[in-house]
């Protein structure tokens, strides 16, 4: 299998931090705040490696540190500690280490991102295909009606119907929302896609529909991708391997079918356990 993604010792520290942070927070300080500066460790070496088209899964409960790896890894946030590397067709890209330019680059044209709150990665003040346009501009496509064409392509796609494109986002459910984030953030065809708690809130038919939509899309255009859930269901549906986190570590990682059926620490025992 071809990487397409390295990540080595991601650490995010929110606050001033100090020497005693690492070895003060975590599992079995049973704390993510460190008790001698009040910083929070909302990550600690975090490393792994994710395969093209393959989806990995970020599990854990609320502070377990999973969305700030996703935040990183987009540049929503910038990293205490760690490393990544991207590898795209000829080029590898080291993410931590590249300019401003360069960092948007990658969001516009080689990533995408769906978050939990549609309000994060939708513009409510333009029209759902405006959203569209606007990402479609940024890489470069500039005839309005091949912009127009390709926006009305991908709401097809993602299930929005063709005639609603000129609607803004507000006026449409929420499900609706995350049809057309995901719309958003496959315009340029990115080979590496984000998906933030995407199902948390919706009702659970809408959820079924965004998950199917999800792997249809992933098989179609062979997307690597990592979710970040808290939901075991999303995580045995979409997910092949999974890592779990708690107070910003990495406890517990392997096949999803493995952790799932048979896991080995007593927190992701206590997870499946919860959802049965």
């Amino acid at each position: 299998m071809e990487k397409i993604l390295e990540v080595r010792g991601l650490s995010k520290v929110f606050g001033k931090g100090c020497p005693r942070c690492f070895d003060s927070t975590g599992p079995e300080s049973d704390t993510n705040i460190c008790p001698h500066c009040g910083s929070v460790v909302a990550a600690h070496d975090l490393s792994f490696d994710l395969y093209k088209g393959e989806i990995l899964g970020i599990m854990g409960e609320s502070g377990s540190g999973k969305s700030t790896a996703v935040k990183n890894l987009y540049f929503d946030q910038m990293p205490t500690h760690g490393e990544a590397i991207f590898f795209d067709e000829a080029r590898q890209w080291d993410l931590f280490s590249i300019n401003a330019a360069q960092r948007r680059w990658l969001r516009n044209h080689r990533f995408g991102m769906v978050y939990q709150n549609p309000t994060l990665g939708l513009n409510f003040g333009i029209s759902s295909g405006g959203n569209i346009a606007e990402r479609l501009l940024m890489s470069g496509l500039a005839h309005y009606g091949a912009i127009r064409e390709r926006a009305c392509e991908l709401l097809r796609r993602t299930e929005v119907q063709s005639e609603r494109m000129d609607e803004k986002p507000g006026v449409f459910s929420g499900g609706m929302q995350q049809r057309v984030q995901i719309a958003k953030a496959l315009a340029t065809q990115p080979p590496l896609l984000f998906l933030d708690e995407v199902t948390t809130g919706l009702d659970l038919s809408v959820q079924a529909a965004i998950l199917d939509l999800i792997l249809e899309i992933q098989r179609e255009l062979n997307t690597a991708m990592i979710v970040v859930t808290h939901d075991l269901g999303v995580v045995r549906l979409l997910t092949s391997r999974v890592l779990v986190m708690k107070y910003g570590r990495v406890i517990e990682s392997g096949l999803t079918d493995q952790i799932l059926e048979d896991p080995q620490h007593p927190y992701t025992q206590r997870l499946v356990a919860s959802a049965l």
